[in-house]
């Protein structure tokens, strides 16, 4: 991280002292409690990163640190400004309430259901007042008043809205004013660097031609963000943009024995999806790279004098509401493969990405992610589960998630080498992260046995003490 945080910051949502994550589309930092309900709300919801054992792009935390220090919470929290909400005994959590269900009904309130937002008066067309928040954007990204855009976002303003009369989106608009805190804003809402103006330039073409060289070396990263991160994940390192360096394709240790057939059927499946499927096949194993690695955090940054239960460990990615049950599904499904089998599939996404870049894919079939999932998982003697009664609580048992995460984190670097021969980067915070899992793996199995039998226990108690009052 690039400062420290100071003293006087406290959790945007219950205003515990020391908040040590953030919430990065939110704009606010959170303490560990509410960092453990923000995480089981889902990437679509909350974006979590810790603020000092997460590697951070400087401007992404300079953004959130600015979103903070302006207000952005207060978007988030509008309603409960109003001295109105105390009268009707509406009010926030604090440090002294139970994470459940106190606090975890206050952030589901919050963020999932934005029940304190300030609502716009009803429209008739909902897409209309869409467009205007959009057009408000493109004119507001130019600016460097980060809170107002948020807002906006808030509202429903879209982030790659293409503005009929000035052919371009407001990302370009941002890149020309060389405002690099607005771009980071976009893309965090999901704007691409990639998407051409009505002339053929791209975001990273206005930051070129205004001479703002740190911007567009930035939106640069954010276009590769989703392989670098995956690449990261294998081997601690991101590829060389700056030089020509898109893709790092590590090789796993063990890459010259014969594939099964069931593999060779899987990577074949996989290359023949239509770019759309691909896209979301990798977005989905991004969200479980997030989850893997935020969950390692998690366990490593814990006191752990306290007990590890279950409410503090992610099992599987939440469901999306916005995706198809399949899709749910097959996403969960990903936390039931181990270290060497999900560093596989990983691999396969990052040299499909890269053939993809260069050459024309094949077409594939809608059915063909699903088959991808199944037949991979089919080949580590994974559970297939009903795909016509989902039941998503079943996808990934307690046994298939004791700390996987720092399991694979310990041992990631003996299994994987890179077939470049660049010097590696070094990321401190990573190194130190991945030092930290492997000294307390053994001390974190013991605290969840130790939690397993005290759980047991109670049980016991709770059926005694119903015996006794039934007689």
């Amino acid at each position: 991280m690039s400062k420290r945080l100071r003293s006087s910051e406290v959790c945007a949502d219950c205003s515990g002292p020391d908040p040590s994550w953030a919430s990065v589309n939110r704009g606010t930092f959170i303490c560990d409690e509410c960092c453990s309900v923000h995480r089981s709300l889902g990437r679509h919801i909350s974006q979590v990163r810790h603020l000092k054992h997460t590697p951070w792009p400087p401007t992404l935390l300079q953004m959130v640190e600015t979103l903070y220090n302006n207000g952005a919470n207060s978007i988030w929290e509008h309603s409960l400004l109003d001295p109105a909400s105390i009268m009707s005994g509406r009010r926030k959590a604090n440090p002294q309430d139970k994470v459940h269900p106190n606090k975890a009904e206050f952030i589901r309130a919050k963020y999932q259901m934005l029940a304190f937002v300030h609502r716009l008066p009803c429209r008739d067309d909902d897409s209309v007042t869409a467009k205007d928040l959009s057009k408000q954007l493109h004119s507001s990204v130019r600016t460097g008043n980060l809170e107002t855009c948020l807002r906006l976002l808030s509202l429903g303003a879209q982030a790659n809205f293409f503005h009929p009369e000035k052919g371009n989106t407001p990302l370009h608009v941002a890149s020309k004013a060389g405002q690099i805190l607005q771009a980071e804003l976009l893309a965090v809402y999901g704007a691409d660097p990639g998407t051409q103006d009505s002339s053929g330039k791209t975001p990273v073409d206005y930051a070129r031609q205004g001479g703002h060289h740190e911007l567009a070396e930035r939106l640069v990263e954010i276009q590769y963000e989703l392989t670098d991160r995956l690449a990261f994940y294998l081997c601690g390192r991101k590829p060389d943009h700056k030089n020509g360096q898109h893709f790092i394709i590590p090789q796993m240790a063990d890459s010259s024995l014969d594939l099964s057939e069931l593999a060779k059927a899987a990577k074949k499946k996989l290359q023949s999806l239509s770019n759309h499927l691909f896209e979301e096949l990798a977005m989905d194993v991004y969200d479980e790279v997030d989850r893997r690695e935020t969950d390692a955090v998690w366990l490593a940054t814990q006191n752990h004098s306290t007990l590890v239960t279950e409410t503090t460990v992610v099992p599987f990615l939440p469901v999306n509401p916005e995706y198809s049950s399949t899709r749910n599904q097959g996403r969960q499904k990903l936390a039931r493969f181990n270290a060497h089998e999900f560093a596989t599939l990983v691999i396969d996404i990052l040299s499909d990405a890269k053939r993809r870049q260069q050459g024309s894919p094949l077409s594939g079939s809608k059915d063909n992610v699903e088959l991808i999932l199944k037949t991979i998982s089919n080949q580590h003697s994974v559970e297939s589960q009903d795909n016509d009664q989902p039941d998503y609580d079943s996808v990934a048992s307690d046994e298939d998630t004791d700390l996987e995460a720092t399991a694979s984190k310990a041992n990631r670097q003996k299994s994987l080498d890179s077939d470049l021969s660049d010097g590696p980067v070094t990321v401190q915070e990573f190194m130190e992260v991945k030092n930290a899992l492997v000294a307390s793996e053994a001390k974190i199995q013991q605290l969840m046995k130790v939690n397993n039998n005290l759980s047991d226990e109670l049980r016991i108690m709770q059926k005694k003490l119903l015996g006794k009052d039934a007689n």
